[in-house]
């Protein structure tokens, strides 16, 4: 498991794990947030919070919190929310990105210390890891027996770059200036869209050839996850799928 699809494969193996700690429903909120403090409070101009709108509607998020998260993302309640990337690197040297969104760095960036810090790691300064990721807009297409040429035509109509396919159907990879484009326009197309989301996609992989090691790493990844403060988490390791089976 590596590359671009490694992450769809950790995103589905943490899902159930996700579920029963209460944070799915944190990062319901969360994606309504990062979505209206990108593209503004708008559903009908802003495809990717109506999306996630739709999302948190789907997994029982009340209005409420959805209306809060919007007015959080876009800075009407508590306070600008800002987007900051930790950098630094986990066990045997991979490197990670923390995507974090927070009105207080002052509060968040001790956490972020510590938690690189408690996983056998260590925090790096702004840019040591950046320079090994791609920037790209994601956007996942759900569905079985969807036929791959047809869905890359569509997706390159768009102004998408590529695709891959993945455990529940594929995931549509673009520049982030027109993410929302591409979604709209795949949804238009008939298709099943997921997720919509920016990624840092590694460009070359750090290889894990044990249990021990690849426990400790996705140990670190979930620590930081479940921080209340955190969007996302980027790391460049390589974990094979027969030691990933091994961890269920």
């Amino acid at each position: 498991m590596s590359g671009h699809s490694h992450w769809s494969g950790i995103k589905h193996r943490k899902a159930a794990q996700d579920a029963k700690k209460g944070v799915a429903f944190q990062k319901l909120v969360k994606d309504i947030i990062a979505a209206a403090k990108e593209g503004g409070g708008d559903p009908n101009s802003n495809f990717r919070l109506k999306v996630a709108i739709e999302r948190a509607k789907a997994g029982n998020v009340p209005v409420d919190n959805i209306e809060r998260g919007i007015k959080r993302g876009t800075g009407e309640l508590g306070g600008p929310m800002e987007e900051i990337y930790y950098e630094g690197y986990g066990p045997n040297g991979v490197a990670v990105m923390v995507q974090a969104m927070t009105d207080n760095r002052n509060r968040t960036a001790p956490d972020m210390r510590s938690l690189f810090s408690k996983s056998g790691g260590s925090i790096g300064e702004m840019g040591c890891v950046a320079w090994n990721f791609d920037r790209k807009g994601v956007v996942e297409i759900l569905g079985e027996g969807i036929d791959e040429d047809e869905l890359m035509m569509a997706a390159l109509e768009a102004g998408a770059d590529d695709l891959e396919a993945e455990e529940e159907g594929f995931e549509v990879s673009c520049d982030p200036n027109v993410l929302s484009q591409v979604a709209q326009a795949l949804r238009e197309a008939g298709y099943n869209v997921g997720t919509i989301e920016v990624q840092m996609v590694p460009k070359n992989t750090v290889a894990i050839g044990n249990k021990s090691d690849a426990a400790k790493m996705l140990a670190m990844i979930e620590r930081f996850e479940d921080h209340d403060d955190v969007q996302a988490v980027y790391a460049n390791f390589d974990i094979p799928d027969e030691i990933l089976a091994e961890l269920d």
